[in-house]
C-alpha cells in the first residue's frame, strides 16, 4: 500500500482529500488503489483510503487510522451499519443499509427492500472492492435478489462503466416494499435512483398526521407514496408526474392499498399543469412539492433557486386560505438556510404569510455525519398558509 503526503488539513473529520491538498506525486497510482495518507509536516497518519488521481476528490478515507482494508474490515463495517438500522432504529423490512460516507464506506449505497438488495457503487475504489462487498452482503442478509444499479453519473467522472444488472435471482415483475401500514410496488432496475425514495419516509408519516380530509395535489408524485399515505387518511389527491411508467405504477399502488377512489394520477409536466389549474381558478387544501434535484453543481445554484421560487409560487397560488404546503429540496448544494430563504422569498413574492409547522430532513437510515455537511441533503418544510 503506497504512502502519500498531504498538507495540514483544515476540515477535521472529513473523509475527502482534494487534489490541491496532496503534496506527493500520485500520477503513477492506478485509480482505486488503496493508500495510506500522512501529514507531511508531522509525519502523522491521517488515515487509510483509496485514491483516484483523475478525480477532484483524490482520496476518500475509509479509516482515520492505519488499517488493512480487507474482507474482515468490510464485514465489520457492514455489520455495524446493519445493527444500527435494525437494532437501534428498529427497521426490519426496508431501509438504506449503507449510506456512503455516513457509514464510513464512501462511494457505496445499499438499499434493502425485503429480500431484495439494490447496490450502487459510485467510485473506482469501491469498484475494486465490489466482489468482497457482494459476498459479505449475500452471506449476512441472504437476499433472494441482488441488483447492481451502477448507472449513476458520478461513475463517469470516476472513469467507470455505466451499467445495471441483476447478479442474483431474477426480476420479472415489480418489487413490493412496505411503509407504515401500506404496500408499494416499484421498479428497482429501471426506476429512479434505487427504485423508491426511502429518505422521505418520516416526512410522509408526519404529513399524514396533519391531513385527514380535503383535496390536494402531489407534484412530482413518482409511484405515489405521498398520495397514497394521504388518501388512506381520507383525503382526495391528484398526483402529477412526467413519467408514464411512474404514473402506471402509482395507479397500481392505489389499487393495492384500496384507495383508487381517492387518488387519480396524471402524466403531465408539473409546471404546465399548475398553469392550467391557475387559469381555471382551481384551489386546493394542501399541496406536496417534492421535485428532483434542480442543482447538481454549485455553478447551477442561481438557476436552481429561481426554479424553486417559481415552483413554490405557482403552488401557493392554488392553495386555499389555511391550506398546507409541504415542500422539499433534495439538492445537496441548497443548504437548509438557503431553502428557508427560498420559501420566505416565495411567500413575500406571493404576498402571503404562513406558519412553519414542521422542519424535516432525510430519514434516520440516511444518517448525517456532522463533520461532513455534504451528507445532509434533504430539506422538508410544512407550512400553513394564510
Amino acid at each position: 500500500m503506497e504512502k502519500i503526503f498531504v498538507k495540514p488539513l483544515k476540515r477535521h473529520g472529513s473523509l475527502w482529500i482534494y487534489q490541491n491538498e496532496i503534496l506527493s506525486d500520485i500520477t503513477h497510482i492506478n485509480a482505486g488503489s488503496l493508500v495510506k495518507v500522512f501529514e507531511e509536516k508531522t509525519n502523522k497518519i491521517i488515515g487509510t483510503g483509496y485514491i483516484n488521481p483523475q478525480s477532484v476528490i483524490a482520496v476518500r478515507l475509509l479509516s482515520f487510522g492505519d488499517e488493512q482494508i480487507n474482507k474482515n474490515f468490510l464485514r465489520e463495517r457492514i455489520q455495524k451499519s446493519h445493527k444500527y438500522r435494525e437494532d437501534f432504529l428498529g427497521l426490519k423490512e426496508s431501509y438504506r443499509l449503507i449510506f456512503s460516507e455516513s457509514d464510513f464506506l464512501p462511494g457505496l449505497i445499499v438499499d434493502k427492500y425485503g429480500k431484495c438488495l439494490v447496490i450502487q457503487i459510485l467510485t473506482a475504489g469501491m469498484e475494486r472492492l465490489k466482489d468482497l462487498i457482494v459476498e459479505i452482503l449475500d452471506k449476512l442478509l441472504v437476499p433472494e435478489v441482488i441488483i447492481l444499479r451502477n448507472d449513476a453519473q458520478p461513475r463517469v467522472k470516476e472513469g467507470l462503466k455505466v451499467e445495471k444488472m441483476v447478479i442474483k435471482g431474477c426480476v420479472d415483475n415489480l418489487i413490493m416494499t412496505k411503509e407504515d401500514d401500506l404496500k408499494f410496488y416499484f421498479d428497482p432496475l429501471h426506476g429512479q435512483k434505487t427504485g423508491f425514495f426511502l429518505d422521505q419516509r418520516e416526512n410522509r408519516l408526519y404529513l399524514k398526521s396533519l391531513i385527514s380530509s380535503g383535496e390536494g395535489l402531489d407534484l412530482f408524485c413518482y409511484v405515489g407514496a405521498w398520495s397514497i399515505h394521504l388518501a388512506k387518511r381520507g383525503a382526495n389527491i391528484t398526483g402529477i408526474d412526467s413519467s408514464e411508467k411512474a404514473i402506471e405504477i402509482a395507479k397500481q399502488n392505489a389499487m393495492l392499498n384500496n384507495v383508487q377512489d381517492k387518488c387519480r394520477f396524471i402524466k403531465a409536466d408539473v409546471f404546465d399543469y399548475l398553469r392550467w389549474e391557475a387559469k381555471k381558478g382551481k384551489k386546493y387544501d394542501f399541496i406536496v412539492v417534492d421535485p428532483p434535484a434542480f442543482v447538481k453543481s454549485r455553478q447551477e445554484k442561481k438557476d436552481a433557486i429561481e426554479s424553486y421560487v417559481n415552483l413554490n409560487r405557482m403552488a401557493l397560488k392554488l392553495l386555499r386560505k389555511n391550506g398546507i404546503l409541504a415542500t422539499s429540496s433534495c439538492s445537496q448544494h441548497i443548504s437548509e438556510t438557503d431553502f428557508l430563504e427560498i420559501i420566505k422569498k416565495t411567500f413575500k413574492a406571493s404576498k402571503k404569510t404562513g406558519i412553519l409547522l414542521y422542519k424535516g430532513t432525510q430519514s434516520k437510515d440516511h444518517p448525517i455525519l456532522l463533520t461532513m455537511p455534504e451528507t445532509s441533503y434533504l430539506k422538508c418544510l410544512m407550512l400553513r398558509v394564510f
